[in-house]
């Protein structure tokens, strides 16, 4: 089992599309996926085809030692993974797992004991470095990040680099980069193709050579509560889905 936590403080840069869509994807290639919503938000939830309003028991639940995983889990509408499901219930958890012993290793107790059920978590993260997040990272084995191709974005890779090093430092000695990928790519945009140029002479074999385009329908599918792929398959943006999710397999069996 790989629990991969899908983070970037920088809002806007397709965390949950890639989230929902991954999920997706490697589903549809016969992957067994757990998809865990760690945003207040909620999106990845309702992206996913679940009302988040009709929830008894939510992550929230989870992270404060009320419920297990399993209580809580629901099944997609359309994308045949499963979901540990957030509603805005989880921005009072930040707060009331301040003075709670083993604050943030909550999620990762949570998840003992999940290896035989599924090959694939994906931890939707929110777009904070709260105590959320680090719950997210001490529970992954290593971090996704999607990104932007623009100049602020590098800004804010170092900053959430130097996170992923003090929780390695503390709290999670095996925490490692899986891979940066680029998202809402303009081919047409200069700078996004000197930013590009940049992440792959930083980071080399770190950057998923699958790119991530700007495209209608993967803006539209939230809104019906589907996965891309569910609501046009043909788009450029649910093959470059799948083709993350085969070059994630293809990744997994080189290192395997």
């Amino acid at each position: 089992m790989k629990i991969l936590a899908i983070t970037n403080q920088k809002g806007g840069v397709g965390k949950t599309t890639t989230c929902v869509n991954l999920a997706a994807s490697l589903s549809a290639a016969k992957r067994r996926v757990l998809l865990v919503d760690l945003d207040p938000q909620g999106n990845a939830t309702t992206g996913s085809g679940v009302d988040k309003s009709a929830l008894a028991y939510t992550i929230y639940h989870v992270l404060l030692g009320e419920k297990k995983l399993a209580e809580v889990k629901v099944r997609s509408g359309a994308g045949e993974f499963d979901i540990i499901p957030a509603n805005r219930e989880l921005a009072g958890a930040e707060v009331e797992l301040v003075n709670e012993l083993a604050r943030e290793t909550r999620l990762k107790t949570a998840m003992a004991g999940l290896a035989d059920e599924y090959d694939y978590v994906l931890i939707d993260c929110p777009p904070a470095l709260n105590l959320v997040t680090v719950n997210a990272l001490t529970a992954a084995h290593a971090v996704m990040i999607p990104m932007q191709c623009e100049y602020f974005a590098l800004e804010g890779l170092s900053d959430l680099v130097n996170t992923i090093k003090k929780v390695r430092a503390y709290l999670n000695p095996t925490l490692e980069i899986e891979g940066l990928l680029r998202t809402l790519f303009d081919p047409r945009n200069m700078l996004a193709q000197q930013v590009s140029a940049q992440l792959e002479s930083h980071f080399g074999k770190k950057v998923y050579s699958t790119v991530i385009p700007r495209n209608i329908r993967l803006a539209e599918a939230p809104s019906y509560g589907l996965p891309v792929m569910f609501h046009d398959r043909p788009s450029k943006g649910a093959q470059a889905y799948l083709a993350l999710a085969r070059e994630m397999i293809k990744r997994e069996k080189a290192n395997g």
